[in-house]
């Protein structure tokens, strides 16, 4: 069995893994040995784990985790991966954005795919057929974007995400809806039918927190997949202990 770990931004997530299949997700506000001691104590078989963290972890909890394990990898930069990353900035490419594309590689072998991860920030990344790693683009998340409307003007309100909405607003809050949520979507729309000219037969999946908030709106026919991240991570840890 396999533990993948998984520190995002705002919220902790651990997977158990079984012959490539999860058969637990756990989540968590933070890391910390009581918590990894209880997932031990239910899956003693659990050998091998991996840890992707966007911010600061306790060092502490990564040498507890290494000596628990008979294989222990921290994602990093120089990290053995299954694909090959043209990215001209490793260091500052997130582990997020890594592990997204090896799970639509794992997914997808062989195919052109886009990956379009709506979280905190909204990621499009590229994966040739060939197993590379293309690159993409950044752009604020929903939350993000109402944040910044209500923060840099001085009347427009905080305005709650909402599946529900008219395309067209007559009150400032359907007005602000609309623009966050039907904006965001026709701005990947666009980058969907550009790529698509360009590599045809594009494989589109769509992962992150606010997967529900695309799904129906977005034209473009899609494979929605909640665990990719947690895929790609497995697959990443797999590598490594195929290769030690």
């Amino acid at each position: 069995m396999n533990l993948v770990i998984d520190k995002g931004n705002t919220v902790l997530k651990l997977a158990i893994f079984s012959k490539g299949e999860i058969i637990e997700k756990i989540i968590e506000p933070e890391l910390s040995v009581a918590v990894l001691d209880s997932v031990f104590k239910k899956y003693p078989a659990i050998i091998y784990g991996i840890l992707s963290s966007v911010s600061h972890f306790d060092p502490e909890t990564a040498e507890w985790l290494k000596e628990k394990l008979q294989h222990f990898i921290v994602l990093d930069a120089e990290t053995s991966l299954p694909i090959q990353n043209t990215y001209k900035t490793k260091s500052t490419l997130g582990y997020d954005r890594i592990a997204d594309a090896v799970g639509a590689y794992t997914l997808f072998p062989g195919i052109n795919v886009l990956i379009i991860d709506a979280g905190t920030a909204i990621t499009l990344d590229l994966l040739t057929a060939e197993g590379e790693f293309y690159g993409g683009n950044i752009s604020p998340g929903l939350d993000l974007r109402f944040r910044a409307l209500n923060e840099f003007t001085s009347k427009l309100p905080l305005i709650e995400k909402k599946e529900d909405h008219p395309f067209l607003g007559k009150t400032t809050e359907e007005a602000i809806l609309s623009g966050v949520l039907s904006g965001a979507a026709f701005e990947l729309d666009g980058y969907i039918d550009t790529l698509r000219i360009q590599y045809p037969g594009l494989k589109i999946i769509l992962t992150g927190g606010d997967i529900k908030f695309f799904v129906k709106k977005l034209k473009n026919i899609i494979f929605v997949h909640s665990n990719l991240n947690l895929t790609g991570l497995n697959r990443i840890l797999e590598y490594n202990v195929e290769k030690n």
